[in-house]
């Protein structure tokens, strides 16, 4: 059980730091950008990576485990989650803390890529683990489609 714990909890620590790294300034800026009408409330934010996290995380426990642990089998697929793992903690220090819109893109545009990469690495392993990605790539493509919007609209941030 240490294991699972330690695969879900692991997600959350690049969320937490990225959020307290970024707390203080980013409220009033964010704020200013131009928007769409279709952005979420800040409030929904931590509320949808909570639970994103969790799901992803266990995801890659249940592929560990499948895998029987660490060996040379878990290489790929556990590689492509953490190299997406890694851009997905680089995105808010690059879009609210660097306030580099256009890094941002190019980081969501590659973890896209990096995620659709370890679900399909991931699709003969273990379905379940696959099936928690899923609420993962719907809402990385709203958080895509949503910073495309946010770097055209605000050419003055770039």
């Amino acid at each position: 059980w240490a294991y699972a714990v330690g695969f879900t909890v692991l997600p959350h620590v690049g969320g937490f730091l990225g959020w307290f790294i970024n707390r203080k300034e980013t409220p009033a800026w964010y704020e200013k950008l131009k928007k769409p009408s279709w952005c979420p409330s800040r409030k929904t934010f931590p509320v949808a990576w909570t639970i994103l996290y969790t799901g992803m995380g266990y995801a890659s426990y249940l592929i560990w485990n499948d895998l029987g642990g660490c060996s040379s089998k878990t290489i790929v697929p556990l590689g492509l989650y953490g190299a997406q793992l890694a851009l997905n903690w680089a995105w808010p220090p690059l879009f609210f803390g660097a306030r580099n819109l256009s890094l941002a893109l190019v980081d969501i545009l590659c973890l896209d890529g990096l995620v659709i990469g370890t679900v399909c690495s991931w699709y003969p392993i273990n379905k379940v683990a696959t099936l928690l990605m899923v609420p993962y790539l719907g809402w990385l493509a709203m958080a895509t489609c949503l910073t495309i919007h946010i770097w055209k609209d605000n050419p003055e941030q770039k």
